[in-house]
């Protein structure tokens, strides 16, 4: 199973590396401030993302008993504000009986508000959780249901489970939504090794039909997981909607999360590339398994995915959470392409975490110069999110941050635009050796000035990295691990650019 040996090699390659695992120590330096991580133990995939009762619930991927990977079950959280979270019980544990152990791989969660499935009422409907039972004795994977009538605290399994069962080993993630059009409710779910996405039709959640398969398309050289299709806003026009189709898979570099662009008509998804295309959701190195909330206020649709962390030990924890991201489409010269940027509710509920501090004066031109932000910083630490405008011209080379320096400037990461070769780039060469691969201690994403600026948004969480171009339209996620005193900052230009907005919020004192 691809995750179950991606999870694996990423879990070998501290030993592999010479880091030990038989002493577990505290690393409180690199626990996020403002990215969601479990209270303690290991965390992958998010699953059955709801926004219930005014709050976000994050049910995810977890080991409610050690800090790696073993005995799945979904943890549960809750958020008002996507920053802030109550951590709660855990929502479905694994099962275990006398003949076998089911553990609950990845999956989604419904509100069934007109109670189709019978499991509560309409007064009290019920919550619904549809996720893959993996039962590695039997090395077997079908899709299972269970149902909540106290608003998804704790589940009760179905008795007539399993719903869908092909007999196969690598079947599974289940992404569920309510379709208005056919009255029905529609299920993807990967076909990992035929690199193909299932859709099923249900009118209760309990008995399934197949509708159609969309793929083998785009990347199709590792297995294809956590399958999700969204009807997405296009140029920010409501009555211009195109479908989305996500699709995660083990990349030549690392993860990898492609899309697809097309229509549904309530049975069949159609690409409009036709399957000709890879389009990578995130370029970095780290981001995978994302799903969305598909309720949340205001028709958002908001995008979370794991930040895989394989080579370092982190402690009482293991794995993240990304930024949460707003999703819509873009038309550009290449076509319709996806815009995600640091979702609304995360920026609106900094106000209450940080002030936003302009650093530098409007409109400064720079020349062959590295100037150090530290003196212009509320407070110290490596928490905190950059956004700047940089004015580019043919004199200008690269322009951008060094962000996690040591005191004597001789290892940092460099996060910035490549104006000769048009690219947003990070580049951890000089500190994160160790930690990467050498092939993606440089991670690329093709990016071109707008009116001849270029935005980035830089937001850094201890050992988590996240840029966004242009207003979304590229983004790169990897993970750092700086020395416990790297924490200086400072603005860079090769060449020469005018820095037209710098601010920073900075999360390392919260109010």
């Amino acid at each position: 199973m691809l995750r179950n040996k991606l999870i694996a090699i990423l879990f070998l390659l501290p030993a592999i590396k010479g880091y030990s695992q038989k002493q577990a120590v505290p690393s409180p330096q690199w626990r996020p401030k403002y990215h969601f991580t479990p209270d303690k133990n290991w965390t992958n995939d998010p699953n059955g993302l709801l926004f219930l009762n005014g709050e976000f619930q994050l049910y995810y991927q977890h080991n409610p008993f050690e800090n790696k990977w073993g005995h799945m079950s979904w943890g549960h959280a809750a958020s008002k504000d996507l920053i802030s979270w109550k951590h709660l019980p855990v929502a479905i544990p694994e099962i275990v009986t006398k003949d076998t152990t089911t553990w609950i791989y990845s999956g989604s969660a419904v509100l069934d508000k007109d109670n189709t499935s019978g499991f509560g009422t309409k007064k009290n409907p019920p919550v619904v959780a549809v996720f893959t039972a993996d039962q590695p004795k039997q090395h077997k994977e079908s899709q299972f249901i269970a149902y909540s009538n106290d608003n998804g605290m704790t589940f009760k399994q179905y008795s007539n489970n399993p719903v869908i069962d092909l007999n196969k080993s690598d079947f599974r993630d289940p992404n569920v939504f309510w379709y208005e059009p056919t009255k029905q409710w529609i299920m993807t779910v990967s076909m990992v090794n035929e690199h193909m996405v299932r859709i099923y039709g249900s009118s209760n959640l309990k008995e399934w039909t197949k509708l159609s398969d969309f793929g083998p398309a785009g990347y199709t050289r590792n297995g294809w997981e956590c399958p999700s299709m969204l009807p997405l806003v296009v140029d920010n026009d409501p009555n211009k909607i195109k479908w989305v189709m996500f699709v995660s898979s083990g990349g030549d570099h690392g993860p990898l999360i492609q899309y697809f662009v097309g229509d549904f008509d309530g049975q069949t998804f159609k690409d409009d590339n036709n399957g000709s295309k890879v389009l990578p959701v995130d370029y970095g190195d780290c981001f995978y398994a994302a799903i969305a909330w598909r309720d949340a206020p205001q028709n958002k649709k908001i995008l979370l995915g794991w930040l895989q962390d394989g080579r370092r030990e982190t402690y009482p924890w293991k794995g993240q959470m990304s930024i949460p991201h707003d999703l819509s489409l873009k038309t550009t010269e290449e076509g319709l392409r996806l815009i995600q940027e640091p979702s609304s509710v995360v920026t609106k509920a900094m106000r209450k975490y940080a002030d936003e501090k302009p650093l530098l004066k409007k409109n400064l031109r720079i020349s062959d110069t590295r100037i150090s932000l530290n003196k212009e910083r509320p407070y110290s630490g490596n928490s905190y999110w950059l956004s700047a405008e940089f004015a580019v011209t043919k004199d200008t080379k690269k322009v951008g941050f060094n962000i996690v320096e040591n005191p004597d400037i001789t290892k940092n990461v460099t996060v910035g635009y490549d104006a000769e070769n048009g690219q947003l780039y990070i580049d951890c060469t000089i500190s994160e050796i160790g930690n990467k691969s050498r092939r993606n201690l440089t991670q690329l994403a093709p990016m071109k000035p707008i009116n001849g600026v270029v935005k980035i948004q830089v937001l850094v969480d201890n050992s988590s990295l996240e840029a966004f171009g242009n207003d979304g339209e590229k983004v790169i996620s990897t993970m750092i691990y700086p020395d416990i005193n790297a924490t200086n900052l400072s603005v860079f230009a090769e060449g020469k650019a005018i820095i037209k907005a710098l601010k920073i919020w900075d999360i390392n004192q919260k109010k």
